[in-house]
């Protein structure tokens, strides 16, 4: 059961989008040469409404079936924003812009929801309305959330909604998915450390900085270790180690320290806020220092409905067949802020295969060409599974 023949039609127009997105890659929410893209893009195509700036710099887009006494609407979401990184690859369409690159596959994702609505626009083979949701700053930016805070399901009447994105090292050809947690809660944290600088060559004159900071590094990595049920899926990793003087022979006044959590169980998220918190401030305050301790609450667990994800199974069974489509995945400890729809509204995610490749956010990343049909047509499968026109 092989993608749809319209989607390898346009395959070559396709690619040319996505390498258009790939060469001039933009971050979080300023977006202007993405957004001027896709909006002339849909316009093109015929969509039935479009309107910008949703969640500052979003777009969502109707395009209604042959038929609308159905009175649903199901969402299709697409992220658009790069990352702050410097592409190491040497393709044609490698980025022109310094320290931005579409090294998660978001110009594919992109790509994947334009070729859909091209389809969509051509067959309106369904009863009711698609809305095509193009989301600004899924990296850290917050952007699923400025459009839920928009409105963005109460005024389109969404009553469901679904995402995708493309797994490295699953074969192209391939879905995988899950009901439940597919993705994780994600949050970070920043301690600084104070203590009393001093000339390196007279430490008891100090309260060092950098010694406590060690300690508490160590001390951090404990907590999953010894405080976590070894049942519970919990990720702490420190991820910077800074200090406020590059001197030799100075002992530095401060010392910040920042990292990550990752979480499946919103009981433990809700702990580690304040187990960080005492393991800082005692460890610090052995070493006759003082800890000041932030800590923020990232995006929520990507959590599938039941219904839906047999929803989505269904519509990838008739792109790819039940072989190739995997059920049986652990969830995956990175975040996803698709989760913050999925708290207002029913839906699921889904993964892509991209084959081999580099892992997201690598230099070397690069999202694969021949995965674009096989998205387009889990998309269009799934407005008319979920539209039916009888």
């Amino acid at each position: 059961m092989p993608i749809k023949n319209r989607f390898a039609d346009l395959q070559n127009e396709m690619v040319s989008w996505r390498h258009d997105f790939h060469e001039y890659p933009e971050l979080q929410f300023d977006l202007p040469r993405t957004t001027k893209k896709i909006t002339e893009l849909l316009k093109g195509f015929g969509v039935d409404s479009i309107k910008s700036e949703v969640g500052k710099s979003g777009i969502v887009a109707e395009i209604h079936g042959q038929k609308i006494d159905s009175g649903k609407a199901i969402g299709f979401r697409a992220d658009m924003d790069a990352l702050p990184v410097s592409e190491m690859n040497n393709f044609s369409h490698k980025s022109k812009i310094e320290n931005k690159m579409h090294a998660c596959g978001h110009d594919g994702h992109t790509t994947i929801l334009l070729g859909a609505a091209k389809y969509l626009c051509e067959t309106r083979n369904f009863n009711g309305k698609v809305v095509l949701v193009f989301q600004p700053a899924e990296e850290g930016g917050g952007g699923a959330k400025a459009m839920v805070d928009d409105n963005l399901i109460s005024n389109w009447d969404i009553s469901e909604i679904y995402g995708l994105h493309n797994l490295p090292n699953l074969p192209v050809g391939e879905f995988a998915i899950k009901p439940g947690p597919l993705m994780a809660a994600s949050d970070f944290f920043e301690i600084v450390v104070a203590g009393k600088g001093g000339h390196a060559a007279l430490p008891h004159f100090s309260n060092d900085t950098t010694l406590a900071s060690s300690a508490i590094v160590l001390a951090l990595q404990q907590i999953v270790s010894r405080r976590v049920s070894a049942l519970q899926s919990v990720v702490l990793s420190v991820t910077g180690l800074s200090t406020d003087t590059m001197a030799h022979n100075v002992t530095p006044d401060t010392v910040r320290i920042t990292g990550t959590t990752r979480f499946l169980n919103e009981n433990e998220r809700q702990k580690m806020p304040e187990r960080i918190k005492k393991t800082a401030e005692s460890t610090a305050e052995a070493y006759g220092c003082s800890a000041h301790i932030q800590y923020g609450f990232g995006v929520g667990v990507t959590d599938n409905y039941v219904k839906n994800t047999q929803f989505a199974i269904a519509a990838a069974e008739e792109v790819v067949g039940t072989s190739n489509i995997k059920t049986d995945i652990e969830p995956i400890m990175a975040g996803e802020d698709f989760s913050e729809m999925l708290t207002k509204c029913p839906g699921a995610f889904i993964f892509l295969g991209n084959g081999q490749s580099a892992s997201w956010h690598n230099p070397s990343y690069d999202f694969n060409n021949e995965a674009l049909p096989f998205g387009c047509s889990w998309f269009a499968n799934l407005a008319e599974q979920r539209l039916p026109l009888n």
